[in-house]
């Protein structure tokens, strides 16, 4: 399909939740609101969530100790049979599916928490759980399925069919308008035909969530739909399974689906809501991500630990060395901060008090991000080690450090699930909401004098409101947040900063007006920013609840807590001071020209002197609807 930018953007806004119905501390803080107050004191659990929620991390840690060999699966390219049964018995397919339906009704916290410990021993297994419960069939059907829907598929999804979410296209990554498979209307079914790519599960599934085109006729409104479809239906081929650069095990196909029959009944939600769905579902799925980036963080501090202290360089342990102790420092800081941004963030999540969804994508960011960087330092503390295969150290006799495996493991965090680019477009633009509500009018070329003139009346009046709070706060107060002790002083620098960063979001759509959606670099860095202050407030409000809770014997120490937490916010600091002065002084201008430059051929002559290793073929296939000449290589695992 061929759609215009304007049309793909008009396909995009459709989808977005457009109101706000629930307080957000994250678009509060964009506004330049800093409301400590939705998010202190830290909220707590229910005592039989946390009853239920350790009982199975219990069952999980054994399973994972005796069952699971992250060395193997590393090795084999596949996560045994077994072990997926052995899953199964637990009851880890249906975490997030409710006792009613045979599941084990975790919270989002606990949920999370398993997802961290079981993505420690293996990877693959941890996304194949959060493939199947954050973004596959369990999830939309809860939250948008009808209740014979329920009724039908998610006892299955507690207990026996695995999960897959099909919607990207070999030609239709980020921008879905241009999505070509096709849903007909035909009687009380739709016939549907595509190909879809990097199926998460999609090799091993027994139950699919398809996006497809249902075409707009007489009696149906159109539009991408999304359907439960059958994953042995007739019709349905896994042409491919792809193999990546790290996440060995996982199961990911190319999936063709030719004049696939799917009861009407098995449409979830209307005609044309399909993105909305999937929009609504990873308000909270994404939390899934950041939540095997703490697992992955607190077992690189564990390694950087003990390989600091064992390691002994020119007379002293390397950790002693400020080059390296910086880094340890980095590595145990920004676990504790991450913990605490995805602890919070569920949190919320399962109150359902507030609207999340800036905060979780903020945590998809975040934790995406920061997670790859302490690989990397691992990586670079460890050395020669550290780029070794833990095969190689074991088959030498040194103990088997899988640090090489982690850093290709954890790449792929910072692309799928949203990359890091369009997380940044995606959370500018509810960042912004506020100011296109009353102002967007005014910017929008299309719009009749008359409308630019309602519009400027009604952001008269809320920047006349608005403005002057941005002059002062509590933030300027030597003793606000007093009850933080030590780290009051990061709060007000919190809110101070949230004002700022409103201020200069404000003066660049001042200044840019409808041009502001393509300064990318620019709401890129807004959105680091904005980033580190949640991070930040997420930090505080925790080392807080340490603190109190240490005086009733809590298993975090309250001190340390705030020490990390301390060395965290000033690391944040120079991070967010960085960002802030990128913001008006960058290369961004001349990096356009460059790239003009480049695809325009004027520096061709760069490129000489190299031989281009990669093989012959299309950049990208050709994904014509018809039946499949391939052999099916889905596996059913039982």
């Amino acid at each position: 399909m061929t759609v215009s930018e304007r049309e793909a953007r008009e396909v995009a806004e459709a989808a977005r939740e457009q109101d706000w119905r629930k307080p957000s501390f994250a678009k509060e803080m964009f506004l330049g609101r800093f409301r400590l107050d939705l998010i202190h004191p830290h909220p707590e659990p229910p005592a039989e969530d946390v009853r239920r929620g350790e009982d199975f991390l219990a069952k999980l840690r054994d399973f994972c100790e005796t069952s699971v060999d992250g060395a193997r699966i590393e090795r084999e390219d596949r996560i045994p049979d077994e072990v997926i049964a052995g899953l199964k018995d637990l009851g880890a397919l249906g975490m997030k599916v409710g006792p009613e339906y045979g599941g084990l009704g975790l919270t989002q916290v606990y949920y999370n928490k398993a997802l961290a410990m079981v993505s420690s021993a293996s990877p693959a297994v941890g996304a194949l759980l959060s493939a199947h419960q954050s973004i596959g069939v369990p999830q939309p059907l809860k939250m948008f399925g009808t209740q014979e829907q329920k009724d039908t598929f998610l006892p299955r999804c507690a207990r026996t069919d695995i999960s897959a979410f099909l919607l990207t296209e070999p030609d239709v990554g980020s921008d879905p308008a241009r999505l070509a498979t096709t849903a007909l209307p035909d009687g009380d079914d739709y016939v549907i035909d595509g190909v879809k790519l990097w199926t998460t599960n999609g090799v091993v599934a027994d139950l699919l969530v398809v996006m497809a085109r249902v075409p707009k006729s007489d009696g149906h409104r159109g539009g991408i739909t999304a359907f439960v479809v059958e994953g042995a239906s007739e019709g349905i081929t896994v042409e491919n399974r792809n193999t990546f650069m790290g996440l060995r095990g996982l199961e990911n196909g190319v999936t063709r689906l030719h004049q696939v029959r799917v009861p009407a009944a098995n449409r979830i939600g209307k005609e044309g809501e399909g993105l909305k769905i999937a929009l609504t579902t990873l308000n909270t799925g994404r939390l899934s991500l950041p939540a095997t980036c703490v697992g992955a963080g607190k077992w690189c501090l564990k390694i950087a630990r003990e390989w600091g202290e064992a390691r002994v360089q020119w007379g002293r342990p390397v950790a002693e060395h400020e080059a390296v102790g910086s880094k340890m420092s980095f590595i145990a800081a920004t676990t504790y901060a991450l913990e605490a941004v995805v602890d919070l963030s569920s949190q919320m999540a399962d109150e359902e008090r507030n609207d999340i969804r800036i905060e979780a994508a903020l945590a998809k960011l975040y934790g995406s991000e920061m997670a790859w960087q302490m690989a990397d330092e691992l990586v670079q503390i460890r050395g020669g080690r550290g780029y070794e295969t833990a095969e190689s150290l074991a088959a030498r006799g040194e103990r088997g450090v899988p640090a090489e495996q982690l850093l290709r493991d954890l790449r792929i965090n910072r692309i799928f699930e949203g990359s890091t680019e369009i997380m940044h477009l995606l959370i500018a633009r509810e960042a912004v909401d506020a100011h296109l509500s009353v102002a967007g009018d005014l910017i929008d070329p299309d719009k009749t004098l008359s409308d630019k003139g309602r519009a400027a009346v009604s952001a008269g009046g809320f920047y006349a409101r608005w403005l002057p709070r941005l002059v002062a706060g509590a933030g300027q107060l030597p003793g606000a947040y007093a009850d933080f002790g030590q780290l009051a002083e990061h709060l007000r620098y919190v809110e101070r900063t949230s004002r700022k960063l409103a201020r200069s979001t404000f003066y660049a759509m001042s200044r840019w007006q409808g041009r502001m959606e393509t300064k990318q670099g620019f709401l890129g860095r807004i959105v680091d920013i904005g980033a580190e202050l949640f991070a930040m407030s997420a930090v505080c409000v925790r080392a807080e609840k340490a603190r109190r809770d240490a005086l009733s014997s809590s298993v975090e120490d309250g001190k340390a807590a705030y020490q990390l937490a301390d060395v965290f916010c000033r690391q944040s600091r120079v991070r967010v001071e960085e960002l802030f002065g990128r913001l008006w002084h960058n290369t961004d201008d001349l990096d356009r020209k460059v790239v003009r430059n480049i695809l325009d051929g004027a520096y061709t002559w760069l490129e000489e002197g190299v031989v281009d290793a990669s093989a012959e073929g299309p950049w990208i296939s050709e994904a014509l609807p018809g039946p499949s000449k391939k052999e099916n290589v889905h596996r059913r695992i039982r």
